[in-house]
């Protein structure tokens, strides 16, 4: 009876623990990657303008096959809508909210069926005639106490892992 009782304090001690962790650790997130690619801006900028183009780069795609897409709009356009259902790497959805041809495509990216939205955005710049740097980032809120997620979690990697998936896929082409 005592094992059971000091196993319950114990159990109890570490989920108060880490809600206190949670309540001292930043509610916001930034990740981001970036590569320089051997395609001109025009070539680059066009391919990420396509928000379902995504699914030939994005990490998150390559863990789960399965995931069911659907979409709303013209995509490469301000307000096309590209939503996903997954039961590897969750549900969520993106918006295109503005573009500025050939410099900057922003997306409202609503995560986990979430009413606010992380803003995400690529930007390209021509390094030369034929070389195209390009970010991939993302700013959002990780409400308590999921942002404890953010001590095992990083997902700068997946971003970069995600460029240099794109600098891959149109240095093919």
């Amino acid at each position: 009876m005592k094992f059971l009782k000091y196993t319950l304090f114990t159990l109890l001690g570490l989920i108060v623990l880490a809600l206190i962790v949670a309540a001292v650790l930043p509610k916001t997130f930034h990740a981001e990657g970036s590569a320089v690619i051997n395609k001109t801006n025009a070539e680059v900028f066009n391919y990420v303008k396509h928000i379902k183009n995504q699914e030939n780069f994005g990490v998150w795609f390559e863990q789960d096959p399965n995931i069911i897409k659907t979409s709303e709009g013209t995509d490469g356009t301000v307000g096309f809508k590209y939503s996903w259902k997954s039961e590897e790497v969750g549900s969520g959805s993106q918006v295109i909210t503005n573009i500025t041809e050939n410099k900057r495509v922003d997306i409202d990216l609503f995560l986990m069926d979430s009413t606010e939205p992380a803003k995400s955005f690529f930007t390209t710049e021509a390094v030369s005639a034929n070389e195209t740097k390009v970010r991939w980032v993302v700013d959002g809120e990780m409400p308590y106490p999921f942002n404890l997620m953010g001590l095992v979690y990083d997902m700068n990697k997946d971003f970069e892992q995600g460029t240099a998936n794109l600098k891959a896929v149109l240095e093919k082409q």
